[in-house]
């Protein structure tokens, strides 16, 4: 009696098989028709993660928090930031000291009653702080596509932010950091896009040099510890160090750690590597350099034979290239400069020789004399090992030097935005590698108000365009900066956010890859040979 119902179901299916067989395969038909093309749908969740900004008590944040307008439906949706769990100096795990190494879990045995009853306090009341933090009302929320929304905060040792947009909010949302401090050791404008989470990170340009305070900082978004590893490399190849292993990222927090404090062997030119052991982490890095001033230095590009570093300012008067190999084989790079007009090698350092698994570095100086420019690195004759790399890059001198980063980035793709630009403050690099290429670009509706403008741009092949964007009509806020490409060539661009604070010239740059805001969908066709016996 039970089995007969499961019998007429599978008639029912094969039948309904055959019929669609003989629907779609009619007599003289050549059989079924060829799969389509995938096709590129929007995506419907993405994730954000936003490093603590600053400890200083004289630096101000700002979030701009940004979904541009597109084709994709989809249900409303949502895309908040909140804080993350904040960990106590004396809580916050210690590199190489993670709870994943068998070692910790040989003593937390041993401990005594009273040891255990402690912890299991202090967990319980970690848990209910977490609690609260996950309940806790979003620092910041995007409430319409096209429109930016932003919050400012002083506090000292603000938390980390993690975030999730969902539904049509989710293609392409960006969120902008920027922390001015005005005085102190980190002196400057920082500016990072927040990023998405990930299990793999390349830092060139990082440094453990006595001037230098370079912290990596870890963010976990998921609701399960992460464990991640960090690899550091000097001119002459790996630098000792024990403690960058297993470091341990408790769920939903974020963990600042000082790179010096990895090693004992200063190195003014440092590739760090980040990698995950279990789960996924966001990771950036804040460079901070003693009477130059400060900066996010974000992640490179993944390992490449061409690289493009698209957005030197005209006025730099010191450009250096970090470069590393970190493949098997060594690299030799041709360095070119894509400048306003063509594109040309630096005098006397047209290449750059990379060892395996070390990190190589040149002083290009004041190397775009008075025009924007950009950076194309490529394989020269007979190699094929692929390099990361960074720029570090200085505006100004004596007591008015600044510094920023500008990490080897991938090309604008289909579209790319970013956010918080304000009135007469943002410069945009367009660089062309390749053949010619038409972008548009558009300047979003302010954060305040304000009609979006937009604006087509031709790239000539081996230059770089800069481009003083036409702000919103009717401006109050600020507002986000969305690139297209329409037609050509690959196009890589860099956004400069320069404010005058304290009669220094502060800077900012960032990298404009593709936002991933579609995912391929493959095609999907009948397939009856499931059927055959």
């Amino acid at each position: 009696m039970k089995s007969t119902p499961l019998y007429l179901v599978a008639g029912t299916v094969a039948l309904a098989a055959v019929t669609g067989f003989a629907a779609l395969n009619a007599p003289g038909d050549q059989g079924p028709a060829a799969p389509a093309a995938a096709a590129h749908l929007p995506v419907e969740r993405s994730s954000l993660l936003c490093p603590a900004p600053s400890m200083s008590d004289l630096a101000d944040t700002t979030y701009t928090s940004f979904t541009p307008e597109g084709d994709g439906g989809g249900e409303a949706g949502a895309a908040e930031l909140k804080a993350a769990v904040p960990l106590p100096a004396d809580d916050a795990p210690a590199a190489g000291k993670g709870k994943a190494k068998d070692d910790d879990k040989a003593d937390d045995e041993k401990a005594d009653d009273e040891k255990a009853d402690d912890e299991k306090a202090d967990d319980e009341k970690a848990d209910a702080e977490k609690g609260k933090t996950a309940e806790s009302k979003p620092v910041l929320s995007v409430k319409d596509l096209g429109k930016p929304s932003t919050v400012d905060t002083s506090k000292s040792g603000a938390p980390a932010l993690v975030g999730t947009a969902t539904g049509k909010l989710a293609p392409g949302w960006t969120t902008q950091q920027t922390t001015t401090a005005e005085a102190g050791g980190a002196r400057g404008l920082l500016g990072v896009s927040c990023t998405t989470p990930d299990t793999d990170f390349w830092f060139p340009g990082a440094s453990t040099a006595a001037a230098r305070q370079d912290y990596v900082h870890l963010t976990n978004p998921d609701d399960s510890a992460a464990v991640a590893d960090i690899e550091l490399y000097g001119a002459e190849g790996p630098l000792k160090s024990d403690a960058g292993e297993g470091i341990t990222v408790p769920a939903r927090s974020s963990v600042p750690i000082l790179i010096s404090t990895l090693t004992g062997e200063a190195a003014e030119n440092v590739t760090v590597h980040v990698t995950t052991r279990t789960g996924r982490v966001g990771a950036a890095v804040s460079a901070a350099e003693d009477k130059v001033g400060s900066d996010w230095l974000a992640k490179s590009a993944d390992p490449a034979q061409t690289l493009v570093l698209p957005g030197i300012p005209s006025d730099a008067t010191s450009v250096r290239l970090v470069a590393f190999a970190p493949g098997e084989d060594d690299a030799d790079m041709k360095i070119q400069l894509m400048g306003k007009n063509t594109t040309f090698s630096p005098a006397g350092n047209d290449t750059l020789h990379i060892k395996s698994r070390m990190t190589a570095s040149v002083d290009l100086k004041n190397v775009t004399r008075g025009e924007p420019g950009s950076i194309r690195l490529t394989s020269t004759d007979g190699s094929s090992a692929p390099v990361v790399a960074a720029l570090r890059v200085v505006r100004g001198s004596g007591a008015g030097q600044e510094v920023a980063f500008i990490p080897a980035t991938a090309p604008v793709g289909d579209r790319a935005s970013v956010a918080d630009n304000r009135a007469k403050a943002s410069v945009l690099s367009l660089a062309a590698p390749g053949a010619t290429a038409k972008v548009k670009v558009t300047a979003s509706a302010g954060s305040g108000g304000g009609e979006k403008t937009s604006k087509t741009y031709t790239v000539k092949g081996g230059t770089t365009l800069e481009v003083i964007p036409e702000g919103p009509a009717g401006l109050k806020g600020a507002y986000a900066l969305t690139v297209e490409t329409e037609s050509g060539g690959p196009v890589h661009a860099a956004r400069t956010l320069t404010l005058k604070e304290g009669g220094i010239s502060m800077f900012t740059v960032q990298t404009m890859p593709d936002d991933g805001g579609t995912v391929e969908v493959p095609a999907v066709r009948q397939d009856l040979s499931v059927l055959d016996d």
